[in-house]
């Protein structure tokens, strides 16, 4: 149904002759032939697709010529860019299944011959962006090599990892580190490192800690400037602690005087990280309150709350309401009333408002055509999202993850999920994690278990590395479909890599290895003596519960730091 649906006439179909029936990955010779490397290749078989989704997006849309110079720069680039994916793959392939075991990766990482340089770092960092452990042994070793040392780049890639899996006693002593406590050097600390660990403080809602990292910055020599309270309150305001950046903005007048800037920053928190309409319309009446100027930044962020809202009505009085200001709209606010018009389903409405961007000078760019295509897909009006899509195509607007989640989101049958998928990597626009955990989550529901698995490996084979909510979205989906020794393996890997574990699922992997626990001791009594009796197991598997809520309370403590705060949400004197 999918295939008859999707198939356009606008668009050429991919012939047999672009897909080989082998995808052989070329080997790469080791640069350093006394060293031997064994390194595994991905080699995927994939059928051709006869009836495509989607014809295959070029990747660049220049329609210029390219000069012969350029060419040949291109083949220079594309042998150093090999050589880096070679070195980079070898260096995965020493971190790689180790867990915890440092020791041995020092060992496969000394052994390996690689030249360490900070296009190496950055790019091995990156793929380990989940993995801390290998990541932080890497970042060590790294800086004892001979002729190169970590730059602020590479530290503040590394404390971001720390952060994000509550190492921040670790990254601390990173940040010591930059300092000169061990290098003897200049500081290397900025208002840039010290803002990474205010956003990892706030994405745990330790907004106590996150402000205390604020008062450090005279600690560390730093002038505390406007533009570093602002990005105080946007990482409070992004991980929904809006009230406590709203707060802190209202008693720190004196110290930091208003600026429309700062009162965007505190409503964009409440109209699009949050959507809560009624604190959004009275933080709008503090601008006249507290004559701060409204621009046009102000009036997106209102309208695109009104839009999440489905409130068309409030989001047309507004639009009406800035052209009479002489306020001009810019792109932002024009997609905002696209999608506002194309959820109430007035879809000619919406095409007739992108035109009308176009003759005032704003061109139409990804999140313009996905306020069209998302709600046709939601009303399940494909074939108009369809041509929405090729009309995307045919401006030369490169496609971006929403647009094809958007289509993911109606797919029926496992076949059109991968062939949307594979059509997807030959774009420039490649499948994130986010994609995988959509379509994991999807595939769990229609219980289709080797699919999940034969998803799952395509996370680590694309360079990509499993997160916490990757995680999550698999155990409980094969935990719930009775895949329990499966979900069991993958949550032993989740702890093993310190990721923190949900308490709904936890409590079920618990409870399942409790019960298992339990049933093996009874079947041991009734194989050496015919007869059992059940309590006193029964007591010893809830033991085993209660221990092991009292070990995980425990395991959830992130590391911490001791930071005294004596003066409230206020920076003055």
């Amino acid at each position: 149904m999918w295939r008859r649906s999707f198939r356009w006439a606008a668009l050429p179909h991919l012939s047999s002759s672009s897909h080989p029936q082998s995808h052989q990955t070329p080997r790469l010779q080791n640069p350093n032939p006394t060293t031997s490397i064994s390194i595994h290749f991905y080699n995927p078989i994939i059928p051709p697709i006869k009836n495509p989704i989607f014809a295959i997006i070029p990747k660049s849309f220049s329609s210029n010529p390219t000069p012969d110079n350029a060419c040949n720069q291109d083949d220079a680039e594309t042998v150093k860019d090999g050589h880096l994916f070679w070195r980079v793959d070898t260096v995965m392939d020493c971190l790689r299944h180790l867990g915890s075991n440092s020791a041995e990766a020092k060992h496969r990482l000394e052994q390996c011959g690689v030249l360490v340089s900070p296009e190496l770092v950055a790019e091995v960092l990156s793929r380990l962006r989940n993995d801390w452990s290998a990541a932080f042994t890497f970042f060590l070793w790294a800086g004892k090599q001979p002729g190169y040392t970590h730059s602020v780049r590479e530290y503040h890639s590394m404390i971001s990892i720390l952060g994000k899996m509550r190492r921040f006693d670790t990254a601390w002593s990173l940040v010591n580190d930059m300092r000169g406590a061990t290098h003897g050097g200049p500081s290397l600390v900025s208002s840039q490192t010290l803002l990474i660990l205010i956003r990892k403080y706030s994405s745990i809602h330790d907004v106590g800690r996150a402000i205390s990292v604020f008062y450090s910055f005279k600690k560390f020599g730093l002038e505390v400037k406007i533009d570093d309270f602002q990005g105080l309150l946007s990482a409070l305001c992004r991980y929904k602690n809006v009230e406590d950046a709203e707060h802190l903005l209202m008693c720190n007048e004196g110290t930091f005087p208003f600026e429309t800037k700062s009162f965007n920053i505190v409503l964009n928190g409440w109209c699009n990280t949050l959507v809560y309409v009624r604190d959004a319309k009275r933080f709008w009446r503090e601008y006249e309150k507290r004559r701060v100027e409204k621009d046009v930044v102000s009036y997106g962020c209102l309208i695109s709350c009104y839009s999440k809202a489905s409130n068309l009505n409030d989001v047309t009085k507004l639009f009406s309401q800035m052209k009479e200001l002489g306020i001009a709209p810019d792109g932002k606010v024009y997609n905002a009333v696209v999608y506002a018009l194309a959820k109430s389903r007035s879809i000619d409405k919406a095409k007739d408002l992108v035109k009308l961007m176009g003759e005032k000078g704003i061109a139409p760019n990804a999140v313009t055509f996905n306020s069209l295509i998302r709600p046709l897909c939601k009303f399940r009006r494909i074939q108009e999202a369809r041509m929405v899509f090729d009309e995307m195509l045919q401006r030369r607007v490169t496609p971006s993850i929403r647009t094809f989640h958007a289509f993911f989101d109606v797919l029926k049958t496992e076949e059109e999920v991968f062939e949307l998928l594979h059509q997807m990597r030959q774009t420039s626009c490649k499948p994130t994690l986010d994609t995988h955990i959509m379509l994991i989550r999807k595939l769990c529901r229609w219980r289709l278990h080797d699919s999940v698995f034969r998803l799952w490996d395509q996370i680590n084979e694309s360079g990509l590395s499993p997160d916490r909510s990757a995680y999550i979205v698999l155990i409980h989906g094969l935990f719930l479909n009775g895949k329990l020794e499966e979900a069991s393996k993958y949550y032993e890997e989740m702890k093993g890599k310190g990721f923190e574990p949900e308490p709904k699922t936890e409590e079920m992997i618990e409870a399942w290895l409790a019960g298992k626990v339990a049933a093996g001791k009874l079947e041991c009594l009734a194989s050496e003596s015919g007869s059992y009796s059940k309590e006193p197991l029964e007591m010893k598997s809830r033991n085993v519960q209660n221990k092991t809520r009292f070990s995980r309370n425990f395991l959830k403590k992130p590391e911490t730091r001791s930071i005294t705060r004596e003066c409230g949400y206020s920076f003055g004197n």
